[in-house]
């Protein structure tokens, strides 16, 4: 067996082709997508209607200012989260899967990090309109903590502990 081949050492991984991994990671990637961009397509759908409703006339300058950041920010995160799916759709059949993945990959981590930032100023303009105490930007910053970590640190820390790449 390889396993003992290599004095003993347990044999982590998969035996697939460098092709067929790119054809597994892909499956994961866009499952992963899916999940990402029905969350950023409910925001930004959400974002959109605001600025037609009678209270946008109400805010007040500053909030005016957030909700813009926040639309354009929600537009850049469903043109990275969507862009895995064109991005495959061009170069299909081109033989450049693995790099295509790699680069969608790239695009997701992205799209994340704008849906982050959506989000963020989402709840900082709502929390704004909503209670217009101070408190705000403590309770958003808890928040941004909190996605933080569930987000990036437990997945880097999980990367870091389990692996030996």
């Amino acid at each position: 067996m390889a396993d003992a081949a290599q004095g003993g050492a347990m044999r982590r991984g998969r035996n697939e082709t460098e092709e067929e991994r790119a054809d597994r990671m892909w499956q994961e990637l866009i499952q992963e997508v899916r999940v990402a961009q029905m969350g950023v397509q409910i925001l930004f759908g959400f974002l959109l209607t605001v600025v037609f409703t009678e209270k946008y006339d109400d805010l007040s300058g500053t909030d005016q200012t957030i909700y813009l950041v926040t639309v354009v920010l929600g537009a850049c995160a469903t043109g990275a989260l969507i862009g895995p799916v064109s991005l495959h759709r061009l170069v299909s059949g081109r033989r450049v899967k693995p790099q295509a993945v790699q680069l969608a990959s790239r695009l997701t981590l992205l799209g994340l990090v704008l849906l982050l930032a959506t989000t963020t100023a989402s709840l900082l303009l709502i929390l704004r309109v909503a209670t217009h105490d101070g408190f705000v930007p403590y309770l958003v910053a808890g928040v941004v903590g909190w996605y933080l970590l569930c987000w990036f640190v437990l997945p880097l820390w999980t990367r870091h502990r389990y692996t030996s790449r």
